[in-house]
């Protein structure tokens, strides 16, 4: 055999190459990719805040045969391998389970994913009027680039609670029929002293103003007339008043649908990737599991984009009370010691995106170390900060299994760091769950343009983590 050969078939056996996943589809894979992003596009569409996604996370869940937890506590169905439950927490957070065929106390393999985005929250007292016009104020929610915001088109989502106690679920701005809403910029004739700005200055969080406006009520007696004129129209077609805003939750969002990108369509464009593409794949992959072995749980979190704080954040009792719930019916009596083997005992992978190579800024990613649009779901080791600071460092050992659980289900997979060492850097929820001893990876989608009001995936990484949250659930 020649050195050519030789070093060919070396090369094949000894060094990995990473693949693109449109290469490897059969074509009723190909299919099912399709599908599945169909699905997972009005799944964005439906879901655009956080208690939207978990209503439509609560409903399927329904759909599916999953019975509240609050029915299993009070008896009302039986605890046994093959249930499949659900648990609501204020309408921001939520988790799924399977119950196993061994019990809790071995173990869980647990998904999980943050439902929460960056985003414009309206102020507590929003509504001003100035020079003609009615604007909102408002207060950024998560890690955004300001100036990204202005001039796109809006939409409000929100919850208004009136002195009744009525909810009103509020969504002005997607319908074709719907106004939308600006946050406007500076024109570049006058913009001089704007661009001498460094780019993080250039719009301020107190310029992210929204217009809503213009026309002033008739009464040309009466003080901030277009206020009282916007007002007079939110009393009309909703019945709210001015202080209603004070105890609301109404976010700002992209107006608009989640659409294909590109001429081969192979791309998703749309507002919230980060993470509801790993809260969807996780949700479509625990209701695809009947009976596992280990409980099976997708796990469903707020306020990651703001430290995992509050008590629809990650750092809440929340799941730890759901899971001690449990093994308190299986074990007639509230045993800590058993909360604390399930959790020590439990498997995870931190569903959520990372970093996609962009070759419009090749320089803040080690091209070595970074992950590839359509090269699968992403393994990220660490993440944190410069020396890893704040950061769940995964163990070989659990790499190495995870590893293996990808290859025998055919999961397309890859690794990579968030960016280059001394970059900058972020966190997950992963962390949190390692805390408790359990074994946790972060495992997501690459993400184009991440935290900017569009961002972009490929779809055969959509389907690729599905295949990985699967394939884990299953084992």
């Amino acid at each position: 055999m020649s050195d050519n050969l030789i070093g060919k078939e070396l090369r094949k056996k000894v060094i990995y190459e990473f693949k693109t996943g449109w290469d490897l589809l059969t074509e009723r894979e190909n299919k099912v990719l399709l599908e599945l992003n169909e699905e997972y596009k009005s799944f964005l569409d439906r879901g655009k805040t956080e208690r939207e996604c978990i209503r439509e996370i609560i409903e399927t869940a329904k759909e599916h045969g999953y019975v509240s937890i609050k029915e299993v506590i009070a008896g009302e169905v039986k605890l046994e391998p093959g249930t499949k439950i659900y648990a609501n927490n204020r309408d921001k957070a939520a988790v799924m389970l399977v119950i196993g065929s061994e019990p809790l106390e071995k173990g869980m393999h647990i998904v999980g994913a943050h439902v929460d985005v960056p985003r414009l929250d309206l102020k507590p007292n929003p509504l001003y009027e100035d020079g003609g016009m009615a604007f909102f104020k408002t207060h950024y929610y998560g890690g955004i680039k300001k100036y990204q915001w202005t001039a796109i088109p809006l939409a409000l989502h929100g919850v208004v609670i009136k002195k009744n106690g009525e909810k009103l679920n509020i969504v002005i701005g997607e319908d074709e029929k719907d106004p939308v809403f600006f946050i406007t910029d500076l024109l570049p004739h006058l913009a001089k002293d704007q661009a001498e700005k460094k780019l993080s200055e250039g719009i301020t969080g107190e310029g992210l103003n929204i217009l809503i406006g213009s026309i002033p009520f008739k009464d040309q007696e009466i003080k901030e007339r277009v206020k009282l004129n916007i007002m007079r129209i939110l009393n009309e077609k909703y019945g709210i008043y001015e202080d209603d805003f004070f105890v609301a939750e109404v976010e700002a969002v992209p107006a608009g649908k989640a659409k294909d990108v590109g001429f081969d369509k192979s791309m998703v464009g749309a507002h919230g990737h980060d993470d509801r593409v790993c809260a969807f794949t996780a949700l479509k992959a625990v209701l695809d599991i009947e009976t596992p072995n280990k409980t099976a749980v997708a796990l469903f979190v707020d306020k990651e984009e703001v430290g995992s704080m509050g008590n629809t954040g990650m750092e809440s009792r929340f799941f730890e009370n759901v899971v001690a719930e449990l093994i308190a019916i299986q074990n007639q009596g509230p045993i800590e010691l058993l909360i604390r083997r399930s959790m020590a005992n439990s498997k995870v992978l931190s569903g959520d995106v990372g970093a996609a190579f962009d070759p419009n800024f090749p320089d803040v990613l080690d091209k070595r170390n970074a992950a590839y649009l359509g090269k699968g779901v992403i393994l990220v080791k660490y993440t944190g900060v410069r020396g890893k600071s704040g950061s769940n460092d995964a163990n070989a050992e659990f790499l190495a299994e995870i590893r293996n659980i990808f290859n025998d289900n055919e999961v397309l997979w890859q690794v990579g760091e968030l960016g280059k060492v001394d970059q900058g850097g972020g966190g997950t929820i992963a962390y949190i769950l390692a805390n408790y001893g359990a074994e946790v990876v972060d495992c997501g989608v690459p993400v184009l343009s991440m935290h900017a009001p569009l961002e972009i995936v490929s779809k055969v990484d959509v389907y690729m983590t599905y295949k990985a949250y699967h394939a884990f659930f299953k084992v």
